[in-house]
């Protein structure tokens, strides 16, 4: 009788102890309703971040590009079609958009890592999709690598792996849509001709061209891009060409980060110097939208579909 009673007390003692431990894990991996709206986030070296959280259910980080574009126009052409789906959280990286710049002149891709990871932890976040655009897929790669256990998945639209590549194809992209007498010498350095093909663009009216199919687009972007005030410092720092680890080739990063990856491309979009196999995420997915450098608002019915349901596919 006692080997018994103490047989059923060891059995309901080890079902109390799972029960527990269950929910506590499931207590651990709960993520927070955060508050819709915006609200500064101060880093570890006293810059201060400007986001914006908006929408519901998984949570979900924009890395925007540039360098130093902001969030607003994704947030407003974009991102704003997947707030039923997915709770953004739209941040202007320091020396950008709405952030404050860094007094040490600190935008070293570390410590760029290190900002999404502090806003991460301040926000109460356990893990977050992570969503980037163009120069970002830099900056979203690196933080995967970085800190793989906090994304549940990457999406990379349009995205730059490897920036001197894009660089150099952007500018081969525009100087063929520039007249001949306009185009200039390919001898120059690529810093030199980046500038030159740029500015002869916009003397030209061609600029809209080199990323977008229609002049219509290009036209909502830029309203979009001069709706809030931007912060220029952190494009300064990148163009100067003193921060060389943004000369570095972050694909092949890629193929050892394991989590579930989008990648958004564009059939026309020849300024990201990266095809389907420049990304070697072993559990990757491709879509491929008709247009340019910006799918998200070239097509933004096709974005929405491809992204919500990758996301609906994640494990819970």
């Amino acid at each position: 009788m006692l080997r018994f009673s103490t047989s059923v007390l060891h059995s309901r003692f080890l079902l109390l102890l799972a029960l527990l431990v269950l929910g506590v894990t499931a207590q651990a991996q709960k993520q927070p309703t955060l508050g819709a709206g915006p609200r500064t986030v101060l880093t570890s070296d006293s810059v201060k971040l400007f986001v914006q959280v908006a929408g519901k259910g998984t949570p979900c980080l924009f890395v925007h590009g540039g360098p130093g574009a902001g969030s607003y126009s994704f947030e407003k052409l974009g991102g704003n079609r997947l707030e039923d789906q997915l709770q953004m959280v739209y941040l202007d990286q320091r020396g950008s958009g709405r952030s404050g710049s860094s007094r040490s002149k600190n935008y070293s891709m570390a410590r760029m890592v290190q900002d999404l990871e502090e806003v991460r932890q301040q926000l109460g976040v356990q893990k977050w999709v992570v969503l980037a655009h163009s120069f970002g897929g830099t900056i979203a790669t690196a933080y995967a690598r970085q800190y793989p256990q906090r994304v549940q998945a990457l999406v990379l639209t349009n995205a730059v792996l490897n920036p001197v590549a894009g660089l150099d194809s952007m500018v081969a992209y525009g100087s063929s849509l520039l007249p001949a007498a306009a185009r200039p010498a390919p001898g120059l350095p690529s810093m030199q001709r980046f500038g030159m093909v740029m500015g002869a663009l916009q003397q030209q009216k061609l600029a809209g061209q080199l990323q977008f199919s229609h002049d219509s687009l290009a036209a909502r972007a830029m309203r979009a891009s001069r709706a809030v005030s931007g912060n220029p410092e952190f494009a300064q720092q990148v163009f100067s060409g003193r921060l060389a680890d943004y000369g570095q080739d972050y694909a092949p990063a890629t193929a050892q980060l394991t989590m579930p990856a989008l990648v958004i491309l564009g059939t026309d979009d020849r300024t990201t110097g990266a095809t389907a196999a420049s990304y070697r995420f072993p559990r990757k997915q491709v879509v491929t939208l008709p247009g340019k450098h910006n799918s998200f608002l070239e097509q933004p019915a096709q974005f929405r579909k491809a992204v919500v349901s990758f996301v609906q596919q994640l494990p819970r």
